[in-house]
């Protein structure tokens, strides 16, 4: 029979407001304006960290529920009970509230699930939210999926938001453009089209050291596509098996194409038993995260850019090529461009890599955007390290950072220094970086050794390299200023200290 019944300009005109805010980028101002709306709530109480906004979340749901029940004069029609006109606005609502009804079920089992990474859990809700789905006009292979769909999204939005706070425009910018890698900038053209396709799209993550690489690499990661299976209720994958990391700078030269691809049993002295590498430990829908990817050699990004043009790889010592199905994600702090002009990194190996380039803000942007910023990471700091909210500890840290510092201090290692400043006051009740110090002392010792000749040009850099190690905090960061390769200045520094023994 066809389709008898249409809707009113009224329910027409709210239902294309959910159908927006259904596909916006969560993220992004315009879905909380869209949110705010239809919940008849003020723009400013939709966004995340307004304390208003589980009250905007619930009023959203109870707008959309009683819509639907209106249009669908008192749940007597379904969606396919209308023209194809109005037919995907009915199903875009349905599906929007039927997700935002089970986003809380779906965050706690997530948690469930990180805390048991062993095995798969089952979904209790899962039948209902089946059956739930089946009743308002969706076929089982349909309702499968787009359950499945649901988790991907109430995962990809816990990880980003929760993992990556901030208050500043280029962490709001950063945390619309993470959700884009996962969904894509249209999550119809995603929905319809790309929810399984999306392993041939690499992503460059760019940033100094300690601004949070790993951790954005390890939210998209997570954020993977993971089939529902219904038979069993539960789904396909245990998420902790979707992300593998790998830091490249940790290998010799000798062993990293071992540890990427594997080897087999006697394949090279010390091979003593078979190693599986990381493409062949990724399933389907993982993602390896390639940290310090600017460390790797020619040959080495060669066979990378094999395996990602052509999804195949042979272990070392094996004839027998296996396939590789899952998505890359690379990262570095160095100057990729520097490198490509040096012929140190390829320009085929960088273009294959960057279907997405995120560049990750450094601290002092963060705090210079937003004076807002210090504070709330402290609270986000703290809240992680000592397992709830602790106020008075972070005004302390905030003291200490006013009175040793100066909120222009410029946070040499990002987040990660801000971590360690927090744990260091919790220890001692200050915060006094050893570079500082050191530097001082050291480099008077420097300067007398050189007025007084006593250094060999080998011993000068090796002790100069040591001085910027401890003042900017990583290998690559020396390398940088000094135009020289990490593993070079890691050489010098090592041979400053066995001097010193």
């Amino acid at each position: 029979m066809a389709p008898t019944h249409v809707l009113t300009s009224e329910h027409r005109q709210q239902l294309e407001l959910v159908a927006q805010a259904a596909f916006a980028n969560p993220f992004e101002d315009e879905r909380y304006r869209l949110d705010a709306q239809l919940a008849q709530a003020p723009a400013e109480h939709a966004r995340p960290s307004h304390p208003k906004r589980e009250e905007v979340y619930t009023r959203l749901i109870q707008s959309i529920h009683a819509l639907l029940y209106d249009a669908l004069d008192a749940g007597k029609l379904t969606f396919n009970d209308f023209s194809a006109r109005d037919h995907d606005l009915l199903v875009y609502a349905t599906l929007f509230v039927n997700f935002l009804s089970l986003d809380e079920a779906m965050v706690e089992h997530t948690l469930k699930q990180l805390e048991t990474p062993e095995r798969i859990l089952p979904v209790p809700f899962a039948k209902q939210a089946l059956a739930k789905l089946t009743k308002a006009g969706f076929d089982k292979e349909q309702s499968t999926r787009f359950f499945g769909l649901f988790y991907q999204i109430s995962r990809a939005y816990y990880f980003i938001s929760t993992w990556l706070p901030g208050s500043s425009d280029s962490m709001r910018t950063l945390r619309a453009r993470l959700w884009q890698n996962v969904f894509t900038s249209d999550l119809q053209l995603y929905e319809f089209h790309l929810w399984n396709r999306l392993e041939d799209f690499s992503t460059f993550i760019l940033g100094e050291t300690g601004t949070g690489k790993g951790t954005a690499a390890r939210a998209l990661g997570l954020s993977g596509w993971i089939p529902f299976h219904e038979t069993g209720l539960h789904f396909a994958e245990n998420l902790c098996s979707l992300f593998i990391p790998v830091n490249l700078s940790q290998f010799s030269e000798a062993l990293i194409e071992s540890e990427l691809f594997g080897h087999e049993q006697g394949a090279f002295t010390g091979a003593v038993k078979h190693h599986k590498g990381v493409f062949s430990r990724c399933h389907r829908h993982g993602t390896i995260f390639l940290d310090e990817i600017g460390d790797v050699n020619i040959p080495i990004q060669i066979k990378l850019l094999n395996v990602l043009q052509e999804r195949a790889f042979t272990p070392v010592g094996s004839h027998h090529e296996e396939r590789f199905y899952g998505r890359v994600i690379a990262a570095t702090n160095q100057s990729i461009q520097d490198k490509r002009e040096q012929g140190l990194f390829r320009d085929d190996f960088f273009y294959r890599l960057c279907s997405d380039i995120i560049v990750m803000p450094p601290l002092r942007q963060r705090i210079q955007e937003s004076p807002e910023e210090l504070n709330l990471l402290l609270e986000h700091i703290v809240t992680r390290i000592a397992g709830e909210p602790m106020p008075i500890l972070v005004d302390r840290v905030l003291d200490v950072i006013q009175e040793r510092h100066g909120f222009d201090y410029p946070w040499h290692g990002n987040v990660r220094e801000l971590e360690q400043c927090v744990r260091r006051v919790m220890i001692t009740g200050d915060y006094r970086p050893l570079s500082l110090h050191a530097y001082d002392s050291q480099s008077s010792q420097m300067t007398r050794s050189m007025e007084q000749g006593d250094y060999t040009a080998t011993e000068l850099l090796s002790h100069y390299c040591t001085l910027l190690y401890e003042q900017l905090g990583s290998y690559e960061s020396v390398g940088e200023k000094l135009e020289m390769d990490r593993r070079t200045v890691k050489k010098y520094i090592k041979a400053h200290k066995d001097t010193e023994k």
